[in-house]
């Protein structure tokens, strides 16, 4: 069996942890900033868990990752 391709976009999106859970950044970070409270942007800085629904399909997409 050839090896499976790696997903490029996803290898920049997601990682995973020494446990097997995918991190992803969060959204509504990128741009209108100004109305959005200081509190609110600090939070979305951090990584959250994937989603159970979508942990699979992410896995699948970087293999080796």
């Amino acid at each position: 069996m050839p090896k499976v391709k790696t997903h490029s976009a996803s290898k920049k999106r997601f990682k995973v942890t020494g446990t097997g859970k995918v991190l992803r950044s969060q959204a509504f970070k990128k741009h209108i900033l100004a109305k959005k409270t200081t509190k609110r942007k600090r939070n979305l800085r951090r990584s959250v868990v994937a989603s159970d629904a979508n942990q699979a399909t992410i896995l699948k997409l970087i293999p080796y990752k």
